[in-house]
């Protein structure tokens, strides 16, 4: 059977290499089987064949296959460095704090920001300051518990 596998190509591999076959459409199967087909369609399709198939899997009403989806939607960021518009809006609509916050960073981790749309570029901007921010406040935290503990260990 690994002899009829083309891993240069992905031939084989997956099952799915026509985007038009069954197994592309397998949004009314379970999370896992989805989750297979979704992400191989964004290994083994064009962006612009996969895209309608991963937006209408992340409009799914069970919360396991949107994340699979979403999923989906990071690992096509992550290949093809950039998203369609159908896309970006799905994960607008989902959020930051919703089942797309991987799909989102790895969005900004892997599409330029000059090819970002203007709302993804302030998400960057945002991002960015709150993490400074955070990691800030948490070594902050870290230096006054040091400190602290110091402090006590001399009254002893």
């Amino acid at each position: 059977m690994a002899s009829e596998w083309d891993w240069e190509t992905g031939e084989g591999v997956s099952r799915i290499d026509d985007p038009h076959s069954p197994r592309s459409n397998a949004a009314s199967t379970s999370a896992g089987a989805l989750g297979s087909a979704v992400i191989e369609l964004a290994f083994n399709c064009s962006l612009e064949e996969a895209s309608p198939r991963i937006v209408r899997a992340t409009r799914l009403p069970d919360r396991g296959q949107r994340g699979v989806a979403f999923t989906a939607v990071g690992t096509a960021a992550r290949i093809h460095g950039r998203l369609t518009p159908e896309l970006y809006d799905v994960l607008r609509a989902e959020g930051l704090g919703g089942v797309a916050k991987d799909a989102i960073r790895d969005t900004l981790t892997f599409v330029p920001f000059r090819e970002l749309p203007p709302w993804f570029k302030r998400r960057s901007v945002y991002l960015t300051v709150r993490d400074a921010l955070e990691g800030w406040w948490l070594r902050a935290e870290d230096a006054a518990g040091d400190a602290w503990r110091a402090l006590r260990g001399r009254r002893s």
